[in-house]
């Protein structure tokens, strides 16, 4: 038995220390200034990476093709980036004024622009959360590139297997592929990724895209060319960081831009000085809950409040969005898009010209100087979240040199995250936030208790949460020892510590904003990376994630509402 915990924690302890590495490498190579992935410089990324063997990567340490995380890193990515051998990250460097088109990833907020047939640059906005996320997942790319490589070239001359030609073939061929052309590639393609006909015919539409439609073999081919040129004729990808991304970095530009205008649109409406409450959610469900069931009475008619929501939630309802978001403009909402390259849009809410429901019941008493205005802020990445939340604390100094602390009344924090025991469509409510790699712990009084959601269908664990460093790069055995050893720890997350630290250290040192400011905090489970076929890289979580997403919100509305 005490072999056994021994095995586990050692196995535990190799995880933790191929994440350090990683970190470290990545810093140095940030510092540096440019890697060869795949040469001298990649190596201790690639080793470590294979040694942690993340979730999300599945079969990333075996010979054949790991299809599940291919897909995930694919949608993360620019559409484009397979066939380019120089990948350059940049601060904002004014792109967005050039005849280059912004291409931006389905499942993250960055812009990127091909340059030209080689190269590709990305724009690092959110901080170095965001480095380690891209520089994570080309290392995983370029490791199935080579598996890809390996399982073609014949020998050093560089000759390639039949079944590399006939997907040579349907890739380059101009005309669209008939469904038998089509399958014909497939069966070729399989025996190259070491996977089942089966296996590939089932993914290969997730991988298409209006651009193409034979992504997923146009994906395939290049990764394997852009290898065998590598390894056959010395040309080597290289990753760089443009010197203005790294005189930039740690430096809040954008988050100070986003908060000073922020700071300015609530000035200019008058609600500076009106108690704030700020809630770091999505771009629908705090407007959805305040206005839909006032937008859609005839809709509700005969349904549940949770039916018009998960309506609302489907993309074809283009119509129902749009009455919600018309009537909420009208009615207190202020919409604040962003320009400054953080990525985070925002609403206002003016609870004084809230009319209307039962929120409006809950402060019809309360006099207007009084009324809460809601600050909802879309998702912040990573270390991204203390940038931001730490410029959104500061006090404001206006054009005149004034300055006003704003009346920050509570921060709530409401998102996706990891679960450690229970399934997807869950909810934790978090007790402490443990920074994954530090000593840094922060152990706060959340507002939202268990019992404040429990019965209503939906299973509700507390405890601590881990801020791990990348969700990319976690694997079953540290995340195991997390949740077995007396840390207690729940699930995992990505911006909760920083969110914390920003928020002590603005009402405990700097005095920014009151000591007495409430937080809350609850997370509803997107994955659980301990179970195979539960990670992140399955798949989306559909209409699961709903129900959880608005009894959380509708929670902290209404405690917003019943504060004095």
């Amino acid at each position: 038995m005490a072999n056994l915990i021994l095995q586990g924690r050692t196995r535990a302890q190799e995880s933790s220390s191929a994440i350090e590495r990683m970190y470290i490498t990545m810093r140095h190579l940030f510092n540096r200034g440019f890697y060869k992935p795949m040469g001298v410089s990649g190596d201790t990324l690639r080793e470590a990476l294979l040694i942690l063997r993340p979730e999300i990567y599945g079969s990333v340490a075996e010979e054949k093709v790991e299809l599940n995380g291919l897909l995930y890193v694919i949608d993360r990515l620019p559409f484009g980036i397979e066939e380019c051998r120089y990948i350059n990250l940049t601060s904002e460097e004014g792109y967005k004024n050039s005849h280059f088109k912004a291409i931006v990833p389905p499942k993250r907020r960055r812009n990127c622009y091909r340059i030209d047939q080689e190269q590709m640059n990305i724009e690092i906005t959110r901080g170095r959360s965001e480095i380690y996320d891209i520089l994570t997942h080309l290392t995983f790319l370029f490791i199935e590139s080579h598996k890809v490589m390996n399982r073609v070239v014949i020998n050093e001359q560089g000759n390639v297997t039949r079944d590399w030609e006939k997907l040579e073939k349907a890739v380059l061929t101009k005309k669209e592929l008939t469904k038998a052309e089509r399958e014909v590639a497939l069966t070729h393609t399989a025996n190259i990724l070491g996977r089942t006909f089966e296996e590939v015919s089932t993914i290969y539409s997730d991988f298409s895209c209006p651009e193409n439609k034979e992504r997923f073999l146009h994906i395939i081919y290049w990764l394997g060319k852009l290898a065998i040129e590598e390894s056959i004729e010395d040309k080597k990808r290289i990753v760089t960081f443009s010197p203005v991304l790294r005189e930039r970095l740690g430096h809040h530009i954008h988050g100070e831009i986003w908060a000073n205008t922020i700071k300015r649109r609530l000035e200019e409406l008058h609600l500076l000085d009106r108690p704030i409450h700020i809630i770091s959610a999505n771009m629908h469900s705090v407007m959805n809950t305040l206005y839909a069931p006032i937008a859609l009475k005839n809709e509700l008619k005969n349904k549940t409040t949770f039916d018009i929501y998960e309506s609302l939630s489907d993309q074809k309802n283009d119509k129902l969005r749009a009455k919600v978001e018309k009537l909420a403009l009208q009615k207190g909402m202020t919409y604040i898009e962003d320009e400054s390259g953080a990525n985070i849009n925002v609403q206002l809410f003016d609870t004084a010209k809230y009319t209307e429901g039962i929120y409006a019941d809950l402060i019809r008493d309360v006099e207007e100087p009084n009324k809460p205005v809601i600050l909802v802020m879309d998702y912040a990445f990573g270390e991204q979240a203390y940038e931001t939340m730490d410029e959104l604390l500061k006090p404001y100094i206006n054009s005149l040199g004034v300055k006003t602390h704003a009346d920050v009344k509570s921060v709530s924090i409401m998102g996706k995250a990891g679960i450690l025991e229970g399934g997807k469509g869950d909810i934790m409510i978090p007790s402490a936030h443990v920074f994954e790699g530090t000593a840094d712990n922060y152990p706060f009084k959340n507002q939202l208790r268990k019992k404040d959601l429990e019965g209503c269908g939906i299973d509700i664990y507390d405890g601590a949460m881990i801020t791990v460093l990348g969700t990319s790069l976690q694997n079953r055995d540290i995340l195991k020892f997390f949740h077995d050893s007396t840390w207690n720890v729940i699930g995992l997350e990505m911006e909760g510590a920083h969110y914390q630290k920003a928020i002590q250290s603005a009402s405990r040192l700097r005095g920014s904003i009151s000591p007495k400011v409430k937080v809350r905090y609850a997370y509803y489970a997107s994955d659980n990376p301990l179970e195979t076929g539960s990670t992140l890289a399955s798949g989306g979580l559909g209409t699961t994630g709903v129900k959880p997403t608005y009894l959380i919100t509708e929670k902290i509305i209404e405690q917003i509402c019943k504060e004095r």
